[in-house]
């Protein structure tokens, strides 16, 4: 007889242990993640090339319309009255109406006079450029916005907005700014849980390996890069809402019901009226002669250039003087100035805003490259480099990691059905509100989850077909559960 002892029964294959709820949510983001990439992507990179290309348009913008911006200083020679240079602006062109006007803030610039002429585009008036010296009117250009960005700057900014596209093209571009957030948070995460291996981990998290090749060495670029980038493609995106169609207006909602919104001075009529200063009558308006006593009303209060008159737009209404120094936000008071008397009868400094009207005048300036100028400027250049850079990285792995070179399901599908119910139902309400919210990003994050659910299905029904392993069907990765397991085959982590 042989001896039992020390011999193990025979059992089955060992079942495979159900995978954690954290490796299949991780499993379901990065499957998202790559859903994003390969759809939403193309609309980032038209968003990062446009942004990129609107950051270098206010240098383009001075040496393009340098003749209208600057003159020669006459040595010795003081400036004329504003008046003068006013109604020089409007001799040129009389059947405008003056709605603000812009004085020279430095030597060698010139006056901007902005008239109010029907036929133009929304928020878009005509710019007569007056040299203060002399008078002479240099140019005519249309003015947009509240930045008042001449031809050149305008069409790279609609072309960022919309592509020239009106409406329609909103879409686009909103579409990209609810997804930016997501797509950079859900890559950090990826990026920051990735499994590696003891030893250098923080360094390989913060910098690039060196020496990594092919795959390895793009995942650590992109991974590395888009952590660094974190902050500014998450400021981006919450300031580019602000522009947008849908979530925009949910915003001014938002804005409003907790008193977020930035204050005003009203430009009412005053007391006395339209009587007491005949001048107060051309065209609605209050007489060019007015202004120069409503500038030194303001610079009694503080006020100093650069400055923006509004001029009144009916008899006795009020001058409102507007600082517009966008370089250093706290420079954005204003007053109220009373055409008959030129006294100051309003103010609104920008130290009494809400904290909240605060943070939406820095991010829109720092959106649109204002705040503190040319390093503002340089940054979002950087930031736009970098998104770029971050997409064709993410082809690139997608490419070197396609089924048709040997690698099976990419991220593996379906882990939304693996999720319980516990987690289920807070994503679920996660979801809708994105949707409600966001519309866009909710429409398409549902649509994804959707997608993803068929696609796991359909692969599922194929793989118990007869004979579905002798076609090559796809299977996980060496090393990779389709659970969300972190390792691919070759040694190369692709989890990140």
């Amino acid at each position: 007889m042989t001896s039992d002892v020390g011999v193990r029964p025979e059992t089955g294959p060992a079942t495979p242990a159900a995978p954690s709820t954290w490796a299949t949510l991780r499993a379901l983001l990065l499957r998202l993640h790559f859903y994003a990439g390969i759809l939403v992507a193309p609309f980032l990179l038209v968003a990062a090339v446009t942004g990129l290309l609107y950051a270098a348009s206010f240098q383009l913008e001075k040496v393009v319309h340098a003749h209208e911006l600057t003159v020669p200083v006459p040595a010795g020679q003081e400036r004329l009255p504003l008046a003068r240079q006013v109604t020089a602006a409007t001799a040129a062109h009389p059947g405008g109406t003056v709605g603000a006007v812009r004085p020279a803030a430095e030597p060698g610039q010139t006056t901007r006079v902005l008239l109010d002429v029907p036929g133009l585009a929304e928020s878009t008036r005509l710019a007569v450029f007056v040299d203060p010296y002399t008078g002479e009117v240099r140019g005519v250009l249309e003015s947009y916005g509240s930045s008042g960005a001449l031809p050149v700057r305008t069409w790279i900014s609609q072309f960022h907005r919309h592509l020239h596209l009106g409406e329609p093209g909103r879409l686009y571009s909103e579409l990209a700014a609810s997804w930016l957030w997501a797509v950079a948070l859900g890559g950090v995460v990826l990026w920051t849980t990735r499994r590696r291996r003891a030893g250098r981990r923080l360094r390989r998290i913060v910098a690039p390996e060196r020496r990594a090749r092919g795959l390895r060495g793009t995942l650590s670029r992109h991974g590395s890069v888009g952590l660094w980038a974190l902050v500014g493609l998450l400021f981006l995106s919450a300031t580019g809402l602000t522009w947008s169609k849908y979530a925009g207006a949910n915003v001014d909602v938002l804005q409003s019901a907790l008193d977020w919104s930035t204050p005003s001075i009203s430009s009412a009529a005053s007391d006395h009226g339209a009587h007491g200063a005949g001048g107060h009558e051309r065209h609605g308006a209050a007489h060019p002669a007015d202004a120069d006593q409503v500038v030194r009303a303001a610079a009694g209060k503080g006020l100093s250039g650069p400055l923006e008159i509004v001029w009144p737009a009916e008899p006795g209404a009020l001058y409102i003087v507007k600082e517009m120094d966008r370089l250093w936000p706290q420079r954005n008071d204003q007053v109220a100035v009373d055409p008959v008397s030129g006294q100051v009868t309003a103010e609104l400094r920008f130290d009494d805003y809400p904290l909240a009207a605060k943070l939406t005048r820095w991010g829109i300036d720092g959106h649109m490259g204002l705040l503190f100028g040319l390093p503002n400027q340089v940054l979002l250049a950087a930031l736009a480099t970098g998104l770029i850079c971050l997409i064709v990285w993410g082809y690139r792995m997608w490419w070197l990691r396609r089924p048709t070179r040997g690698f099976g399901t990419p991220y593996g599908r379906g882990n939304l059905r693996r999720l319980p119910l516990a987690a289920v139902l807070p994503l679920a309400a996660a979801v809708v509100a994105l949707g409600v919210f966001l519309p866009l990003l909710g429409v398409s994050l549902a649509a994804f989850l959707v997608l993803d659910v068929v696609l796991a299905r359909v692969a599922a029904s194929r793989a118990k077909r007869p004979g579905a392993a002798e076609v090559g069907a796809a299977e996980p990765e060496a090393g990779v559960p389709d659970a969300g397991g972190s390792r691919a085959r070759d040694g190369v982590d692709v989890s990140g």
